[in-house]
């Protein structure tokens, strides 16, 4: 494990070193994190360590097991599917806040965003590419400014097993090329729709863009459809009574 420490409590930055890693792939669903292998390698003490991972449990990104320490989170069929039908809902809700009461300072760091993940195009991007799009998304949160609902927002996106719809591209290299154009593609849409504060398009283009990982759940998770359908019948029902 890097260094990969900054400027932050000495809790979050061995939070964040963690949570990138997790994200990165190097941990996976059900990996230990051992607090005297992450010290040592970190160079610092055993607390912060501790606090780290009582963070990370916290976000739901790792689960505590009783006697044995802590694992990154592994998830059931039931778990993803209904991560993804969270997923759905506030994504549609943080979209149309931020639609609302985006500041031009945040429509500026969004774009700075893009053109980074525009830049990785490579299979060895992978992994800097999925946390810019997790910063993207989050930093969308941020812009609702609602509280309430950046701190829910982040429980749900560590939840949803991005990570894993990752692998899929390391196993299927040739998909590489196509979901990277995608992924551009539909950020920009919904970038579109926050810098014109139009609350509608950016609803359905956030829709649109998490109906995307929708398929891949389907298609390289296993996840079965009629789950998937089920969540996804949910939350457009309740949209269109919210109209």
């Amino acid at each position: 494990m890097e260094k990969e420490l900054t400027h932050k409590p000495l809790k979050d930055e061995i939070y964040d070193a963690l949570h990138r890693q997790i994200i990165a792939g190097k941990y996976g669903p059900g990996d230990w994190l051992r607090q005297e292998d992450i010290a040592t390698h970190m160079g610092v003490s055993m607390t912060p360590v501790r606090e780290a991972l009582d963070l990370l449990v916290a976000t739901g990104l790792a689960e505590r097991v009783p006697y044995r320490g802590v694992r990154v989170r592994e998830m059931s069929v039931k778990d993803v599917a209904d991560a993804y039908g969270l997923r759905l809902m506030l994504e549609a809700l943080i979209a149309r806040e931020a639609a609302l009461h985006i500041t031009p300072e945040q429509i500026a760091s969004l774009e700075k965003k893009m053109d980074e993940m525009k830049k990785r195009v490579k299979l060895h991007d992978m992994p800097q590419e999925r946390q810019l799009s997790r910063e993207f998304h989050a930093s969308i949160a941020e812009a609702s400014g609602n509280d309430l609902l950046i701190k829910l927002y982040a429980v749900v996106a560590n939840a949803f097993p991005d990570w894993l719809l990752y692998e899929a591209i390391f196993r299927n290299p040739e998909l590489l090329a196509g979901s990277v154009a995608q992924t551009y593609e539909e950020h920009r849409a919904i970038m579109d729709a926050l810098i014109k504060g139009d609350a509608d398009k950016a609803v359905q283009t956030s829709i649109d863009h998490v109906l995307d990982s929708g398929k891949w759940l389907e298609e390289y998770l296993k996840i079965p459809s009629e789950l998937l359908r089920e969540k996804e019948k949910f939350v457009s029902s309740l949209i269109k009574k919210s109209k």
